[in-house]
């Protein structure tokens, strides 16, 4: 088949070293437009953008829906993986065989902007991949293909995403040949629909009264982006990596702060969490340990 690509983050780029190396045709490639980041506000190009270039893969960087005009009807299926625009049916419509989206959640559970975050912070036994025909609704398509995968309880949202990346390409495999044999998706089921909410910088700040289990959750789903912060001594404090505290020694209100030669812990509503790095306001990541003793953390002292 002829295919086109539309992504953005480097999560699309499993499935683009596939393609380019498979039966099927790699016509082009759209990604977003380049965008201002970090402190110089520099333009950056996607991923995507970057891996073209390199593969020598012709790329469109669309910066509005028009932008596609005239660059559809030459195709035969559209793969989208974390593009980052809507599209409306029109434009769905004009491929023979219309876009089909990796989305890394088990839909319906988890439509929307962060379906791994947000399964990560509520704890969920399992993640999941699904591919889908694509409609103007948000991930609400007939679903071609679905796969379920246990929780690495350890794991952030960026080693997650990074392993459904990977995890997709045979998904994505599986479904065109599903095209190709005339194979229709299944409907979705709207019972057990949830929406995943892109994670916002406010909701990153911890609240210790909370339990550890909960706030442990939360580090491991806002890593890498916002990443899960507090304030010591004035300062934002991000907490990257933390595990709750197993016979902890300590009997720590919630918010407050102790620590050993190898060893941090900050109290919480129903124990103690062990913080394993941090990134201080203005610095690079480092162990919570070496963190505490170059701060000389003092007894009693609290975050938040």
């Amino acid at each position: 088949m002829r295919i086109a690509v539309a992504a953005t983050p480097h999560l699309a780029i499993p499935t683009l070293d596939w393609l380019l190396q498979s039966e099927h045709d790699l016509v082009r490639v759209f990604t977003t437009a380049p965008k201002p980041s970090g402190r110089g506000a520099r333009m950056t190009r996607s991923d995507v953008a970057q891996w073209c270039e390199e593969k020598k893969v012709t790329c469109i960087e669309i910066s509005s829906i028009s932008d596609f005009t005239s660059l559809l009807e030459d195709l035969d299926c559209v793969v989208v993986i974390a593009f980052g625009m809507l599209l409306p049916q029109n434009l769905l419509d004009i491929p023979q065989y219309g876009f089909i989206n990796l989305h890394f959640s088990a839909l319906p559970r988890w439509r929307g902007a962060a379906p791994v975050q947000r399964a990560i912070e509520n704890g969920d036994a399992h993640l999941g991949a699904t591919v889908f025909s694509l409609d103007a609704g948000m991930d609400t398509g007939p679903i071609y293909r679905t796969e379920l995968f246990e929780r690495d309880p350890e794991m952030r949202s960026s080693e997650a995403l990074d392993f459904l990346a990977g995890q997709g390409v045979a998904l994505i495999a599986t479904t065109l040949k599903d095209i190709e044999s005339s194979v229709a998706p299944t409907v979705q089921n709207v019972d057990g629909a949830s929406t995943a909410r892109k994670l916002s910088k406010d909701e990153a700040l911890i609240n210790w009264n909370e339990t550890a289990r909960v706030i442990q959750q939360k580090v491991l789903a806002f890593y890498p982006n916002p990443i899960a912060r507090t304030i010591f001594r004035g300062d934002i404090l991000k907490i990257t990596r933390a595990r709750a505290a197993v016979d902890s020694n300590y009997q720590l209100v919630p918010g407050e702060v102790a620590s050993t030669k190898s060893s941090l812990f900050i109290g919480t509503s129903d124990g103690s969490l062990e913080i394993l790095s941090v990134i201080p306001q203005g610095k690079s990541e480092m162990g919570a340990s070496d963190w505490a003793r170059g701060m000389r953390v003092e007894p009693g002292e609290r975050c938040g």
